[in-house]
């Protein structure tokens, strides 16, 4: 049970307040830089040993099966048991890197500046033109001013962008369009659309959380980072974010972006 906090009634009281609340803030956040360091370091070191000792033990696998031939069964479940292993802890590095990447865009101190939204896109989308020559793109072509933190906001279009590509690359006539429209409050709707495999909206309901995906992991490559991103920038600048998406009719997702002030 929580301690009651008396409303302060003096001015002194409420300095005094504000200061051991602050101090207890960077109490937490020395503690939470303390626990990152672990999932991003301690953890690492027994993943690497599986990532590097089972291709050994297939090796080894290999070498017993040839040395009696009678043991074939055995031998073929022993390899896919040490396939599965180093998938596995492939997989989990990449949850410990998407992990560290959103822990560290939550906690950096912001940077806000007056940027252009459509210049940052064009870059964004150089190099991805040149991995998937196959992909149509449909680009901004005038300025869009908004204020924002530059890192943080290039990670959020880069994920959505990559995803575009990623469940749209696979389509015969591949496209994402990528648009900004003003909002009649102030601010604008930048929006990234593909024609891709989209997914079952009614499945939706945790889409932003850590982890999440909408489709099989054989079907494809993520961890279910790239939107928990998109929530964590959106939330830090006051933005609102939505996706839109049927199956096979591709995916929509809206990002209402506060006006550069």
């Amino acid at each position: 049970m929580h301690a009651f906090t008396p409303v302060p009634t003096t001015l002194e009281a409420a300095l005094a307040l504000i200061a051991q609340q602050r101090a207890e803030l960077d109490r937490l956040h020395v503690a939470h830089e303390a626990w990152m360091r672990a999932v991003a370091h301690d953890l690492r070191a027994p993943l690497r040993h599986v990532v590097s000792f089972a291709p050994l033990l297939k090796e080894s696998v290999e070498e017993l099966a040839a040395a009696a031939p009678q043991a074939g069964y055995a031998a073929e479940d022993a390899r896919e048991f040490a396939a599965t292993m180093e998938q596995s802890a492939r997989k989990m590095s990449a949850m410990l890197d998407g992990l560290a990447h959103i822990s560290r865009t939550a906690r950096t101190a912001l940077h806000l500046e007056v940027l252009n939204w459509s210049a940052l896109v064009q870059a964004a989308v150089q190099p991805l033109q040149a991995q998937h020559p196959q992909v149509q793109w449909v680009l901004p072509a005038q300025p869009v001013w908004v204020m924002a933190d530059a890192d943080s906001l290039r990670s959020a279009m880069q994920a959505l962008l990559d995803n575009a590509v990623k469940f749209s690359a696979t389509q015969p006539q591949p496209q994402v369009c990528v648009d900004a429209q003003p909002l009649a409050a102030g601010g604008w709707r930048l929006t990234v659309q593909d024609n891709g495999v989209g997914f079952d909206a009614s499945r939706a309901q945790g889409l932003g959380e850590l982890f999440q995906r909408m489709h099989r992991e054989g079907e494809f490559a993520g961890v279910g980072c790239g939107l928990a991103l998109v929530h964590t920038v959106a939330q830090r600048h006051g933005a609102r974010w939505e996706v839109q998406s049927q199956v096979q009719a591709g995916c929509t997702v809206h990002l209402d972006w506060p006006a550069a002030v």
